[in-house]
């Protein structure tokens, strides 16, 4: 198949002078979003101020583009997915942006930033993560609070022992995940019976990545806020960070910019404009585990949020003492709620220790460097038609240090060839 690259170099408007171009999707009037229960805004308009850091420098730009580009062109030719992007941009910013490929194997509907991307378990801190550290600094949660403070309901053997902070550093003592949707695929049965689930482990003593964990975090989330999931994170996340094109449940609407995932014969066919994830699917599209679909422009925004200390285009939508609290190492490679780079992780090896990111089954991954004010984002469909395609680790670690490597970072973690 040929290979079909869609190659620019994005010169921020700070740079030349110019405005937004006319449809750039903007922050709601902050003074339309009511507070917060205890008369804490969620989101707050703050003054604008200068990004902190390097600048823009279009020769960087340059620079990162073309190996973006050489990383990008390899993994079409090498299969990893039928169509990628990459963005790397600093608080500014973006650097460049480089997309390859079609939405699927064979058609011609190439890849762009506005192509939507069903992003797995970035959902975690897109969505679950970032509403906890929002409801952490208002008060309104506590990380070292019993869960069934919250949750009540959620009754067994221990579990009175686990806390938030378990459950959001994955160390609750629950398993990775179970295939309810082999035993239902009803969501009143599913929730019923993550709610029973047993503890595994003893709370604390063992690290497992844990999609139950998260589904009860979220859980969590609407107990305390008092919204759904789904219209808290549009409300206090996206809407304010002008992410036009990111929800659970895109709509019909958006099916031609949706790039399809797997060939799942139980659900007809290849899975396109609903989440991948079986468990989420069957929940309703909704959970804290997986079930947001976004855009690399909007995914950038969110980056770009992150690296400025919590805010973006005079919008405030978390404190950078949240940030950094949330973001420093806990235990091996986790923080509260997102993942710290490792000795072979895809963050590279040339981040510092301040990196924080995150991944996605589909071939999704963030990573944002505070210490050196840069991100990079990888979207793509790796699992269409299948999931046993693990090519996509190679592409992440590469372009993680190529752009590190661009701006003169210098290697900071042992390498580890991949399988």
């Amino acid at each position: 198949m040929p290979i079909a690259v869609s190659r620019r170099i994005v010169i921020p408007a700070l740079l030349l002078g110019c405005r937004a171009p006319e449809g750039t999707p903007r922050a709601p009037d902050p003074a339309a979003t009511p507070p917060a229960a205890g008369g804490v805004p969620a989101t707050a308009r703050v003054a604008a101020t200068p990004a902190p850091g390097p600048t823009l420098d279009p020769m960087l730009s340059r620079s990162i583009e073309d190996t973006m580009r050489q990383v990008m062109r390899r993994a079409l030719a090498d299969s990893a997915f039928p169509g990628g992007i990459a963005v790397a941009g600093r608080g500014a910013g973006i650097l460049a942006t480089v997309a390859v490929g079609t939405t699927d194997w064979g058609n011609r509907t190439l890849v762009d930033d506005h192509t939507v991307w069903d992003v797995a378990s970035l959902t975690k801190v897109m969505g679950m993560t970032t509403a906890i550290m929002q409801l952490v600094q208002s008060g309104r949660m506590e990380l070292d609070a019993p869960a069934q403070r919250y949750l009540p309901e959620w009754t067994g053997r221990d579990k009175h022992r686990v806390t938030v902070r378990h459950l959001i550093t994955h160390a609750s003592g629950l398993p990775a995940f179970r295939a309810y949707d082999r035993i239902t695929t009803r969501a009143d049965s599913i929730a019923t019976l993550i709610m029973a689930e047993p503890l595994t482990w003893a709370p604390g003593d063992t690290m497992v990545y844990s999609d139950l964990g998260a589904y009860l975090l979220g859980r969590i989330v609407e107990r305390v806020s008092g919204e759904p999931l789904d219209a808290y994170v549009v409300r206090h996340v996206f809407e304010p960070l002008g992410m036009a094109s990111t929800r659970y449940n895109p709509p019909g609407a958006w099916l031609p910019r949706i790039a399809p995932t797997e060939v799942d014969s139980l659900r007809g066919g290849k899975v396109h404009g609903k989440v991948h994830d079986e468990r989420a699917y069957y929940l309703g599209g909704v959970s804290a585990h997986a079930g947001i679909f976004s855009t690399a422009h909007d995914l950038a925004r969110f980056a770009r949020m992150y690296l400025n200390g919590g805010a973006l285009d005079g919008t405030r939508v978390l404190a950078p003492e949240t940030i950094g609290q949330f973001t420093a190492r806990q235990r091996a490679d986790r923080a509260l709620g997102w993942q710290k780079p490792s000795r072979g992780s895809s963050a590279g090896t040339r981040v510092s220790e301040r990196t924080f990111g995150h991944t996605g089954f589909t071939g999704t991954s963030i990573w944002m460097d505070p210490e050196h004010d840069v991100f990079v984002i990888l979207l793509s469909n790796r699992v269409n038609p299948t999931r046993n395609n693990p090519r996509v680790g190679r592409v992440r670690t590469a372009l993680a240090d190529g752009v590190l490597a661009a701006i003169g970072a210098p290697i900071t973690l042992p390498t580890t060839p991949r399988q």
